[in-house]
């Protein structure tokens, strides 16, 4: 009669390691979740900065089509308030600064777009509830276009 051999077993798989991998999963994945949750808001903070960055250039382009400082502001502020909303970024809050001392032919315009976005949703991977993004853009007036004398 022969003998049957025995079973083979690994040395680590021993009755002492049982579970040993669930135990890893359940200690590793909360720190996954929140390691993605810390992507998604850096993500979602950069996509935000280009968003303020785009609504600052749009402001002083429009603030250069109209023909005298008073509209150029309202104009300006318009246009940001379009582009962010459109694009789908709700600020708390959005300001739009104008500065129109230059506005003469050959000068320049200068918009500073600030929006405090809101983070709320991320909090628990322990980024803040809002983050305030400013941004600054020059647009050149044309040097050969008639300006409406201040109003």
């Amino acid at each position: 009669m022969s003998a049957t051999p025995a079973p083979w077993r690994h040395p680590s798989r021993s009755g002492t390691d049982r579970g040993v991998m669930t135990l890893e999963l359940a200690i590793l994945t909360p720190a996954l979740i929140v390691m993605l949750m810390l992507v998604v808001g850096f993500g979602r903070v950069t996509h935000a900065r280009q968003l303020v960055d785009q609504a600052a250039a749009a402001a002083a382009r429009a603030a250069t089509l109209t023909s005298a400082p008073g509209p150029a502001t309202a104009a300006a502020r318009q246009a940001a308030d379009t582009t962010l909303h459109q694009a789908g970024l709700s600020c708390r809050t959005l300001t739009t600064h104008v500065d129109t001392s230059a506005f003469r032919p050959g000068g320049q315009v200068t918009a500073v777009t600030t929006c405090t976005a809101d983070l709320s949703g991320l909090a628990v991977a322990g980024l803040p509830g809002s983050i305030t993004l400013t941004s600054t853009s020059t647009e050149p007036l044309e040097p050969f276009r008639d300006l409406a004398p201040g109003r």
